[in-house]
C-alpha cells in the first residue's frame, strides 16, 4: 500500500473512531466502573469484532448480508435488543457506595468485559455495510490482496484502540469523582443507561 494511500486510510480511520457510538459509550462505561487500565479489555473485544467484520467483508459474505433484508434485519434487531438490555441493566443498577462492593465491581473478569465489547460491535450490521463502502477505496485489486487487508485491518484496529483508550476512556476519568457517592453512581448509571438505550433504538430505527 502506497504511503499516500495509507495516510488517507489513517485519516479516515481517525474520523470514524472519533464518531460517538455504542463502542465509545461502552468504553466510557467500563472506564468508570472498572478503571482506565482495565477498560482495555472491553476495547480489545470491540477490536475483535472489527477484525471479524473485515474478514466477513473480505470473504464476500458482507455483500450477502447487506443485500439480504432478512439477514440484515435479524442482526440489526439483535444488536439493538442487546444495547437496550445493557442500557436497562445499567439504568436500574443500584449504587454501591461501600469500598468492598466497589472493589468487587472493579474486579469484573477481563473475559466478561471482552465478551461485552465483542457483542456490542459484532451485532452492528451497519459496520459491515460501512466496511463494504470503506474498504474498496483503499484496496487495489491488481496487487496482492492479503497484505493490503492486513495493513488496513492493523491500521483501523490500532487507531481505534488509541482513540477509545486515550480519548473516550480518559474522558470518562473526569467523571470518576461521581463514583464515590451513591447519588453520583446513580446519576452516571442512568446517563449511560439512557445512552445505551438511545443508540439501540437508533440502530433499530435507522435503515
Amino acid at each position: 500500500m502506497q504511503f499516500s494511500l495509507w495516510l488517507a486510510l489513517a485519516g479516515a480511520g481517525v474520523l470514524v473512531s472519533f464518531t460517538p457510538g455504542a463502542g465509545a459509550i461502552n468504553t466510557m462505561s467500563n472506564s468508570l466502573t472498572s478503571g482506565f487500565r482495565r477498560s482495555i479489555w472491553g476495547i480489545l473485544g470491540q477490536q475483535a469484532a472489527l477484525v471479524i467484520h473485515v474478514m466477513v467483508v473480505a470473504l464476500g459474505v458482507g455483500v450477502l448480508v447487506a443485500s439480504s433484508p432478512v439477514a440484515f434485519n435479524v442482526i440489526r434487531y439483535a444488536g439493538a435488543a442487546y444495547l437496550v438490555y445493557l442500557g436497562i441493566r445499567q439504568f436500574l443498577a443500584k449504587p454501591q457506595p461501600d469500598q468492598e462492593t466497589t472493589e468487587s465491581l472493579r474486579n469484573e473478569p477481563a473475559w466478561s468485559m471482552f465478551r461485552r465489547g465483542l457483542w456490542v460491535n459484532l451485532l452492528n450490521p451497519k459496520a459491515i455495510v460501512f466496511f463494504l463502502a470503506f474498504m474498496p477505496q483503499f484496496i487495489r485489486p491488481e496487487q496482492p490482496l492479503f497484505p493490503q487487508y492486513l495493513v488496513l485491518t492493523a491500521t483501523v484496529v490500532a487507531i481505534d484502540i488509541l482513540v477509545m483508550w486515550f480519548f473516550f476512556a480518559t474522558a470518562a476519568k473526569s467523571f470518576q469523582r461521581f463514583t464515590h457517592t451513591a447519588r453520583g453512581q446513580q446519576i452516571l448509571n442512568r446517563i449511560f443507561g439512557v445512552l445505551f438505550v438511545a443508540v439501540g433504538i437508533l440502530l433499530a430505527m435507522i435503515h
